[in-house]
């Protein structure tokens, strides 16, 4: 026997009638006409090759083998009702797997210390974040959702931006009581000034040392003799007050407040750096996934 949607639908009309103890009654409750049900079974008695009810003006009753197949199909009918239901919880309740990535960055900045007062609100949610430096296939890997820092390439995935974070020159108050302080994005070419550079994960190249203002952008190309690629590593080398380097302000905020780092060249303030949420389709998102962003965003300044 081949399974196709009227069988599904045959099996539905044959539980109505037998929840219900008619075929008038089930029609009603299916908003269907008798003689819709009546045909219903018909077609299903059809591809059985099976009597399933006894009928007379008084009572329908389930033959033998119309009692075995129900008896077999019952149970499958409410799992079916079971999954469809399960899975409409999935847009209003936030429960299941939710698998996420980030940028190391964000991981350890933003996420870290505030992740357990998010899962404690959500038990029923098991997260995993996987950080790492390229975002890779979303869909084929099997995320849910991405967030991102820069400009996303050009792809099929949803890109919703967050924020944009300031792009800051700084350095230690030591390294520029050694070094002196650049007045101008040409002064960090001089062989007074040490640079570090850090590498686009997107690329595989270090980022080009730019200085935005009113439009105009300048480039310079300082020496320097480390490259990283890490924000941890970036952090250390900083403070030991080993050069200067240029940051995303959420990175090093904490250290700007403190006086540990002196933001530099201050007169070119309008470079920034963008934090973006990937996900793959507009359509249907599921509450997990909602309340993973509302959370992001309750993070950001």
């Amino acid at each position: 026997m081949g399974f196709d949607e009227r069988v599904v639908n045959g099996m539905r009309i044959l539980a109505a009638i037998v929840d219900s103890g008619s075929f008038v009654r089930a029609g009603e409750a299916l908003e269907m006409s008798q003689s819709g049900v009546s045909r219903a079974i018909a077609r299903l008695e059809s591809r059985l090759n099976i009597r399933l009810f006894d009928r007379t003006t008084r009572k329908v009753a389930l033959t033998d083998e119309g009692r075995r197949f129900y008896a077999q199909v019952s149970p499958l009918l409410a799992g079916l009702e079971d999954a469809v239901a399960t899975a409409g919880e999935g847009a209003v309740k936030v429960r299941g797997k939710l698998r996420v990535n980030t940028d190391p960055l964000c991981a350890r900045l933003l996420f870290g210390a505030k992740l357990g007062g998010f899962l404690k609100r959500y038990p029923e949610l098991e997260l995993d974040l996987m950080a790492r430096d390229h975002l890779g296939d979303l869909v084929g890997d099997g995320f849910d959702l991405a967030i991102r820092l820069g400009q996303p390439q050009s792809s099929s995935l949803i890109a919703r931006k967050l924020m944009d974070t300031r792009v800051l020159t700084v350095a230690t108050p030591a390294y520029l009581r050694k070094h002196g302080t650049p007045k101008k994005p040409a002064d960090l070419e001089s062989p007074d000034h040490v640079c570090i550079h850090f590498r686009n994960p997107a690329t595989g190249r270090p980022f080009d040392w730019e200085f935005h203002r009113g439009g105009k952008v300048t480039i310079v190309n300082p020496r320097g003799q480390i490259t990283l690629n890490d924000g941890g590593t970036m952090e250390s080398v900083l403070l030991s007050g080993y050069g200067l380097a240029q940051v995303i302000d959420i990175a090093v905020e904490p250290m700007l407040r403190s006086g540990a780092l002196i933001p530099v060249l201050t007169a070119w303030p309008d470079e920034r750096f963008p934090l973006y949420a990937l996900y793959p389709s507009r359509h249907h998102q599921p509450a997990k996934t909602q309340a993973f962003l509302t959370f992001v965003q309750s993070l950001l300044p």
